[in-house]
């Protein structure tokens, strides 16, 4: 029951803050946007290219949080790299940092930043091993069901839903911490980008695209009162 107070009132302070407008990025006048990351290695971190335009325009029409609809892209340490606090990274495949690209990521996010990767079938052993570089003194944390990622807007009373199925493994939301703030969040084995992107794309049922939709909004909104 306090837990449940507790998580009302923090959405009661989110909308005043929101409507004072304290929750503005530096980008493009005060409003919020996500950095897609480009790395190399070969993966397709290209992939599912209307997953962050559609997250952002179901934001901007469902909160009240100012919206850059426009989805940026960088490589780590590039000057639109610092456009936003927000960084987003998927795909299928490898994934590489440099060590400059590593300690790059590291001082972002030990500053502020925050990062959300998305397993799109295939990049989970790869993007471990990489996040091991840029913290190999942090480990994974396993969010529980009760975390207020899960409630913080949008209610899941299950935790973090499933979208995509993969290899039939439960969905996971991980996350690293830094002085009890989360800095990074992993959903695996849910693939939520895959139910961002139009319909027509991968045909999932309306209703899994707005678990997906409603997930990614609460991630953001999560970000935002760290």
């Amino acid at each position: 029951m306090y837990l449940i107070y507790m998580n009302y009132i923090l959405k009661i302070i989110i909308i005043i803050l929101i409507n004072l407008g304290l929750f503005a990025s530096n980008t493009k006048a005060g409003s919020f946007s996500i950095t897609r990351i480009q790395y190399s290695g070969g993966g397709d971190w290209y992939s599912d290219p209307s997953s962050i335009p559609n997250l952002l325009k179901f934001i901007s029409r469902n909160t009240n949080i100012k919206i850059n609809e426009n989805e940026t892209r960088a490589k780590i340490g590039s000057d639109e790299f610092y456009n936003s606090y927000f960084l987003y990274l998927t795909g299928h495949g490898n994934i590489k940092l440099s060590d400059k690209e590593a300690q790059e990521l590291r001082n972002f996010l030990l500053n502020g930043g925050c990062l959300h990767a998305d397993d799109n079938y295939g990049m989970d052993d790869p993007f471990r091993r990489e996040m091991k570089k840029v913290f190999p003194d942090k480990e994974w944390v396993e969010l529980p069901r009760t975390h207020p990622i899960f409630n913080i807007y949008y209610t899941f009373k299950n935790g973090l839903p499933k979208i995509h199925e993969h290899d039939n493994k439960r969905p996971q939301a991980l996350a690293l911490y830094h002085k009890e703030k989360i800095i990074v969040v992993y959903t695996y084995e849910t693939d939520l980008g895959d139910g961002w992107e139009d319909q027509s794309v991968h045909g999932n049922k309306e209703e899994k695209r707005l678990e997906a939709l409603k997930m990614g909004t609460n991630i953001i909104f999560y970000s935002l009162t760290r």
